[in-house]
C-alpha cells in the first residue's frame, strides 16, 4: 500500500460520520473522475486514492482497524488496497461503492450490453451552487464535455470494427480472482468488461471509441434543491453510434452560508440576545430568508432557546411545502464594564443579591440538603 492518509486523501476529520465520508466521497470522486480528466494520470492517480479511502471509511470494521492499527492492521488482514492494480480494475471493483455514493444505475462493472460501445451513455457532472442559488433557484450555464462514437470504428475501438472474443474473460466480461477461501470477480482489465476485445487498435481514436465534443447550455436549477440532489437533463448525455444520446445527471455542491444553518427545508439562526434585554424581556427585528420578521423575546428567556417562524423556511423541491424558520438564542454579556457600569450592577446585585429575600432562603434550603446528604454518606461510612 502507498502511504497516504485517508483522512487527508478525502479532506475530513477523523471523527466525521458516514455521511460527512459520503459527502466528501462524492465531491472528489466527481474532480477526479477520470471522465472529466482523460488522460490526465496525476487525476488517475487521486481517483485511485479515494475510491481506497472511501471503501475502507464507509466500512465499520475497516475503519476500526485502519483508526487501530493503520494500513499494515488492514493489510495483515487481508485488505491490498488498490496500489498496483490496473485502472480499469478499480472501475469493476468500485461500481457498487460508486453506485451507492451517487445513487441511480451508474454502474461500472459487468458486462456491457447494447449499443453502448466502450464507454456508458449516462454522464454525471458536478455543479457547484451558493446557499442563495440553491434556496431561490437560478439559471446556470453549463459548459459539458461528451464523448461521440468514432466515425472510424463506430466506437468499438477496432479497427475498422472488427472484434474477437476477449481471451482472457472468454467473453463473460468478467475475471476472478482467488483470495484465500473467498473468490471475487471484477471487470476484465482487457476488454472493460465488454467481452470482446479488438485485435487491432482503431487508428484513429487510438482504441478508445470515442471523440470529445464540447457544448454550453443553460439550466433551470429549481428552487429549494439541497446539497446532493440531481437533476437530470434529458439528451445531453454521451453518444452512441447511431447519435442517440444518453442523459446529463448534474450532482449538486451547495456552499454553506455565514448567517443561516440548512436542515432540509428548516433554517436556523442565531440571534445574540443582550443579557439586559434578557431579564427585561424586548423585541427585535432579524434578518430572513425574504426580509425581517419581529422576534418578541419574553423576560427571563433561557439561553438556545428557539422561536419558530412556520413557513418561512425553504421550499421544498418536489412540493409547495415550505419549512421553519428557527431563530435561537444566545445570551451575551459584556466583555468589560466600565466604573460606572460596575457600580449600577453592584447597585443591582444588593437589591437582590444573594443575601436579600427571596434568594437568601432558596440558598439556605438549598445548602441545608447538601449537608443532609453530606452527613447521611458519612454516617455510612461511620457503620
Amino acid at each position: 500500500m502507498e502511504n497516504f492518509d485517508y483522512y487527508e486523501v478525502l479532506g475530513i476529520s477523523r471523527t466525521a460520520d458516514k455521511e460527512s465520508i459520503k459527502k466528501a466521497y462524492r465531491k472528489m470522486a466527481l474532480k477526479y473522475h477520470p471522465d472529466r480528466n482523460p488522460d490526465d494520470k496525476e487525476a488517475e492517480e487521486n481517483f485511485k486514492r479515494i475510491n481506497e479511502a472511501y471503501e475502507v471509511l464507509s466500512d465499520d470494521s475497516k475503519r476500526q482497524i485502519y483508526d487501530k492499527y493503520g494500513k499494515e492492521g488492514l493489510q495483515n488482514s487481508g485488505f491490498s488496497g488498490f496500489s498496483g492494480r490496473d485502472f480499469s480494475d478499480i472501475f469493476g471493483d468500485l461500481g457498487s461503492i460508486f453506485e451507492s455514493a451517487f445513487g441511480g444505475s451508474f454502474a461500472f462493472g459487468g458486462k456491457r450490453t447494447g449499443n453502448e460501445g466502450k464507454y456508458q451513455l449516462d454522464e454525471l457532472i458536478g455543479v457547484d451552487l451558493s446557499f442563495k442559488e440553491a434556496v431561490f433557484g437560478c439559471k446556470k450555464e453549463i459548459t459539458h464535455r461528451y464523448k461521440v462514437a468514432c466515425e472510424d470504428c463506430k466506437g468499438t475501438g477496432a479497427k475498422d470494427g472488427r472484434l474477437n472474443t476477449c481471451p482472457d474473460c472468454g467473453g463473460k466480461g468478467q475475471v476472478f480472482m482467488r483470495q484465500g477461501f473467498m473468490t471475487f470477480a471484477q471487470t476484465c482489465p482487457k476488454c472493460k468488461g465488454a467481452g470482446q476485445s479488438a485485435a487491432e487498435n482503431c487508428p484513429k481514436c487510438k482504441g478508445n471509441g470515442y471523440a470529445m465534443r464540447e457544448e454550453k447550455f443553460e439550466v433551470s436549477i429549481p428552487e429549494g434543491i439541497d446539497d446532493g440532489q440531481r437533476i437530470r437533463i434529458t439528451g445531453r448525455g454521451n453518444a452512441d453510434k447511431n447519435g442517440k444520446r444518453g442523459d446529463l445527471y448534474i450532482s449538486v455542491s451547495v456552499a454553506e452560508d455565514e448567517v443561516f444553518v440548512r436542515d432540509g427545508e428548516n433554517v436556523y439562526i442565531e440571534v445574540p440576545v443582550f443579557f439586559t434585554s434578557i431579564v427585561l424581556g424586548t423585541t427585535l427585528k432579524i434578518p430572513s430568508l425574504r426580509g425581517e420578521l419581529e422576534l418578541k423575546i419574553p423576560p427571563n428567556t433561557k439561553d438556545k432557546a428557539q422561536f419558530v417562524f412556520d413557513n418561512e423556511g425553504i421550499k421544498d423541491v418536489n412540493s409547495a411545502y415550505r419549512g421553519k424558520f428557527v431563530a435561537q438564542i444566545k445570551i451575551t454579556y459584556p466583555p468589560k464594564l466600565n466604573a460606572k457600569q460596575k457600580a449600577l450592577v453592584e447597585e443591582l446585585q444588593e437589591s437582590f443579591g444573594i443575601e436579600s429575600e427571596p434568594y437568601k432562603n432558596l440558598f439556605e434550603e438549598c445548602f441545608a440538603k447538601i449537608k443532609q446528604w453530606l452527613h447521611h454518606n458519612k454516617g455510612e461510612k461511620d457503620s
